[in-house]
């Protein structure tokens, strides 16, 4: 299969997660599931957009200066109602409710903040400085669509108009399994024939770039039986399952040994690096399983190419794969023909050019890169200048 095709397949394989509401300040990231309707007006009542003196505008209009009395003052959130007579003004602060009688507030610049008696050298325009109720939003407003994905400044103005909660599709629990005897934890010491593990905190972060909640499981050994009981520990608490290693073609390929005779899919996709994949629903609960590749490199863009748009699809955001863009080539590359290359890259004005060459294990070339160059699989020799398609990993969708 190409990696498109393979992609639609897990795409199919899947279903949005049942919504929910949540609590609005756990919903960053989250995509609303429903139409939110507003529950207040915004503003909520006529209030002062200055700290000044709020008057009839009448009382105001004539030649400059005018003088009035002052008979009270209100505060943003201390206030009692207050009437305003006609010839009188009010001192006001910025978010107080305009008194009834009062259509206008003249801001403290244009006075000479007086009081008990007030002289005010300019003349407003009538209504200045005042705020109307309801004049942003009214009651029972769409005030965030279906679909949207709730930034800061949604999630702010869904609190401004009395939402506590927001029907959210979840954020899927993602368990991330390493396999390998020869894996050891960071600042253990190794031996002569191991390696620390990066995969997993390779993938748990980016489960959690993807907005999802990541569970890290120890290191697994190559040993079938192993691997099983900790793949079984951890189905209770996962959405989804990722491991990394063991899908190839080796004598001591835990994964694929595993779980291929439970039904999980193995094979290839015609792309590099990443070409062996596996792919199943796993226990009771039909939780998606997605075997990953062992180097890093393959297991990173394997997680960009077919987990990060599973994970997109299961929180109902869209789109669901990464957006490409167009750039020129820095410097000519060479691929194998019959596979989709992504080569890391750097890009800068328009140019992106590879970093850290194409070996599906060099880790510090990919954490160089700031995008994926996607050579199509029918091409073997790209000049320099030549147009790519580019996926960019860390700008936002």
């Amino acid at each position: 299969m190409t990696p498109d095709e393979y992609r639609e397949r897990l795409l199919a394989a899947v279903t949005p997660m049942e919504p929910f509401p949540q609590p609005v300040n756990e919903c960053l990231g989250l995509a609303a599931a429903e139409d939110v309707l507003a529950r207040v007006d915004l503003p909520g009542f006529d209030n002062s957009a200055m700290d000044g003196y709020a008057v009839r505008h009448a009382d105001v209009a004539g030649d400059p200066p005018a003088s009035l009395p002052v008979v009270g003052e209100i505060g943003a959130g201390t206030s009692r109602v207050i009437a305003l007579a006609p010839g009188s003004a009010v001192k006001i602060m910025t978010g107080a409710p305009v008194p009834s009688g009062a259509d206008t507030v003249v801001p403290y610049e244009w006075t000479d903040r007086g009081t008990p008696q007030v002289r005010i050298d300019r003349v407003p325009t009538p209504g200045q400085n005042v705020r109307r109720q309801g004049e942003e939003v009214r009651t029972g407003d769409v005030v965030v669509r279906e679909g949207t994905v709730l930034g800061a400044r949604h999630l702010g103005l869904l609190a401004a108009v009395g939402c506590a909660a927001v029907p959210v599709r979840p954020r899927p629990r993602v368990v991330v399994i390493s396999t390998g005897s020869e894996l050891r934890e960071p600042g253990q010491p190794l031996a002569h024939d191991s390696v620390y593990d990066a995969n997993s905190y390779l993938l748990a972060a980016a489960v959690r770039a993807a907005g999802a909640i990541s569970y890290r499981v120890g290191i697994v050994p190559d040993e079938p039986k192993a691997f099983l009981d900790a793949l079984q520990d951890q189905l209770v608490r996962a959405d989804v399952v990722i491991t990394s290693g063991g899908v190839s073609m080796g004598d001591y390929d835990v994964v694929k040994a595993a779980l291929a005779p439970a039904g999980v899919w193995f094979g290839r996709i015609a792309m590099q690096p990443g070409q062996p994949q596996g792919f199943g629903l796993v226990g009771d609960d039909q939780v998606p399983l997605f075997a990953l590749p062992g180097n890093p490199v393959s297991s990173y863009v394997s997680f960009e190419s077919f987990v990060l748009p599973v994970l997109r699809k299961l929180m109902g955001i869209a789109p669901y794969t990464r957006p490409a863009v167009t750039a020129r080539l820095g410097a000519a590359i060479t691929s194998p023909r019959g596979k989709q290359q992504y080569l890391r890259g750097r890009s800068s004005d328009g140019v992106v050019t590879p970093v850290g060459g194409p070996g599906s294990h060099l880790i510090a070339g990919l954490a160089e890169a700031d995008c994926l160059i996607v050579v199509p699989a029918q091409e073997t020799a790209l000049e320099e200048g030549a147009e790519v398609r580019v996926l960019m990993l860390d700008r936002p969708f």
